[in-house]
């Protein structure tokens, strides 16, 4: 019988590791209009079907490591999972300032080329044989969770919506007539950078729009819960915090295989 178990064990072993090798990464360039952007695409090359796919939106410092690593993780799970670039190719702010600066541009008036970015990046990876273009989720990460809730104001074709740590305000939140994807919110309970107000607003928006939400605060989480390269200062309203990391990627795993499961 141990000699059983142990040849199980290995056989379990083999098979995870032959499954991440299987895992390809590919940085790929497409556009937006005349404008090159530099995205990021993991996904396992042992499956040959088409498969639901995951964009993923990134936070206000530009396309990082850190958003390939949550691809990586998608791709373990079945999924392709497109790290979008919404500045540019090339464009990656070096610090807090230029990220400021550059994500403004973006989030300012009526958010159109955030959107417009945003659909550039979903009309990319839907020309994808490896994806099913019926069956795409986006989600972002603080400014690329506005982002994420931004393509839902807009009626983009997704089966669902994840902001973690966004900001949930918009331009015209009156303009918000329907909301067709199911959405999944995950907030820092004491986020000083997205108030109660600005959480209630949005819960009236979605609200009158018919929305099909889930809302979730996390106790003692700030700003960008999920990012450990932030600190664990709370004190600085941006901090990381395992228990809301670990709890907010259960609930999206939990999302996803309501909204998109992968079938094996």
């Amino acid at each position: 019988m141990k000699g059983l178990a142990s040849a199980l064990a290995l056989v379990g072993i083999f098979a995870a590791a032959s499954s991440f090798a299987a895992i390809k990464i590919e940085t790929v360039e497409y556009k937006d209009g005349k404008t090159a952007l530099e995205g990021h695409v993991a996904y396992n090359d042992d499956v040959k079907t088409a498969r639901p796919a995951v964009l993923i939106v990134h936070q206000w410092m530009g396309l990082t490591d850190y958003e390939k690593m949550r691809a990586q993780q998608l791709a373990e799970k079945g999924y392709v999972a497109f790290a979008i670039d919404v500045y540019g190719k090339g464009v990656r702010p070096t610090n807090p300032e230029e990220a400021g600066k550059t994500a403004g541009q973006y989030r300012s008036g009526d958010m159109k080329m955030y959107r417009q970015r945003i659909k550039a990046a979903l009309d990319h990876i839907t020309k994808d044989k490896k994806v099913d273009p019926k069956n795409i989720v986006i989600i972002g990460y603080c400014f690329g969770g506005t982002g994420a809730l931004e393509a839902a104001r807009a009626g983009f074709p997704v089966k669902g919506v994840v902001s973690f740590h966004g900001g949930l305000k918009t331009a015209k939140p009156q303009d918000t007539k329907s909301i067709k994807p199911k959405l999944l919110v995950l907030h820092g309970a004491i986020d000083p950078n997205v108030p109660r107000a600005e959480v209630e607003a949005f819960m009236d928006e979605m609200n009158k729009a018919k929305a099909d939400y889930q809302f979730i605060a996390y106790s003692g989480a700030v700003h960008a819960f999920t990012q450990k390269e932030v600190g664990n200062d709370i004190s600085k309203g941006v901090a990381y915090n395992e228990a809301a990391d670990r709890r907010s990627w259960q609930a999206f795993m939990d999302f996803m295989n309501e909204v998109s499961p992968v079938t094996k």
